[in-house]
């Protein structure tokens, strides 16, 4: 799929906007950075990033099952505070020390178009998101209800930057979670047939090298001996799980607001699974939508063999407010995922259904 990039325009109404934005206070009475290059990813003076600095400066890493966003190209980094840890005494639900930063940049057609910010402070997260000058050189923090570019993604769709809110809806179930820096995400295990993988060099953060760097308590030697993967018996159930796991697990999992759903499509690495919750809660099973123009009652979440019957296939391919999912951050159908999950469930989900004793 093509994406048109087109250039980032940012108005005098809306750099006005901004200044004033810089007022939003942060816990603790601390305002927010005006520009991105006082979030401490850059120097002071100079919008050209800084080389990878030794702990604590911001180090690069990457996930090994993004979030799709309309084909963006994507850079993240993450900086601790000096002689902190995380603390992982959940492998679930990893509680980052006061100070933790991550960034989270993207672009389009070869041209930064945002970069977005999670800071921790005294307890909380605050979200930001900054937006990138026409020239490239600065980043200017963007109002809280968001901003619409000029970056075309799809014929009369243009790529948004998300509110505060939507950052919260995504982030935010019971708790803040950072989607891409998991034991599952950041496990030296890698799935080689990852969708939309990104490549992993050796300067990125892995759990290898949080170990290492003596950051994650209590220390969890059995990472090492034994990566965290999503328990599947073939390689293309492993990679379709992980997809759903990022794109869709981190609202469809069992202690969400919507958990009564009885939807998990999130990867949990807390106990072996004689099948994977994302199967037994939706292989062949019924759910409240059901697939638009068939009779009543023959579709299912995953229809074993019929993907025209798979409700979780047509809402994927739905862009319509009312049916599409991911509701939010996405204005373009992932047409990659749609054909791996229609693969899958032509061949490997009726495997998975001759084992319903195992799910």
């Amino acid at each position: 799929m093509t994406i048109v990039g087109r250039h980032l325009v940012i108005g005098a109404a809306v750099a006005v906007l901004a200044i004033a934005v810089h007022q939003r206070t942060m816990s603790a009475g601390q305002t927010i950075p005006t520009q991105l290059s006082e979030t401490g990813l850059f120097g002071p003076q100079s919008a050209v990033r800084r080389p990878q600095s030794a702990v604590p400066g911001p180090r690069s890493f990457t996930p090994q099952y993004p979030l799709w966003t309309d084909g963006a190209s994507k850079r993240r980094w993450v900086a601790l505070p000096e002689g902190t840890t995380i603390n992982v005494s959940d492998p679930d639900r990893w509680v980052f020390p006061d100070g933790t930063r991550f960034w989270k940049e993207f672009s389009f057609g070869g041209r930064k178009v945002e970069t977005r910010l999670l800071w921790k402070r005294d307890g909380e997260w605050t979200f930001a998101s900054y937006a990138w000058s026409e020239d490239q050189t600065t980043a200017t923090l963007v109002p809280e209800a968001g901003l619409t570019t000029d970056v075309e993604v799809a014929p009369g769709r243009r790529h948004r930057i998300p509110s505060t809110t939507e950052c919260r809806a995504c982030h935010v179930s019971g708790r803040t979670e950072i989607l891409g820096f998991t034991a599952l995400q950041l496990s030296d295990d890698r799935d080689p047939h990852a969708l939309h993988a990104e490549t992993l060099t050796d300067d990125m953060v892995t759990l290898r090298t949080l170990l290492a760097e003596r950051r994650l308590s209590p220390v969890r030697t059995e990472w090492l001996t034994t990566p965290p993967r999503i328990p599947a018996a073939d390689a293309q159930t492993r990679s379709v799980l992980g997809y759903l796991s990022t794109n869709c697990g981190s609202c469809h999992n069992a202690t969400s607001e919507i958990a009564t759903l009885d939807l998990v499509l999130k990867a949990g690495l807390t106990g072996p699974e004689p099948c994977p919750a994302s199967l037994s809660t939706t292989l062949d099973r019924p759910g409240r939508w059901e697939v638009p123009r068939v009779p009543v009652g023959t579709s299912r979440r995953l229809t074993p063999g019929h993907a025209d019957l798979s409700t979780v296939v047509a809402r994927m391919r739905s862009r319509k407010p009312s049916s599409q999912m991911p509701p939010l951050g996405t204005a373009v159908v992932d047409e990659a995922a749609v054909a791996l999950l229609t693969a899958w469930i032509a061949a490997d989900a009726v495997t998975w259904a001759a084992r319903r004793a195992g799910c």
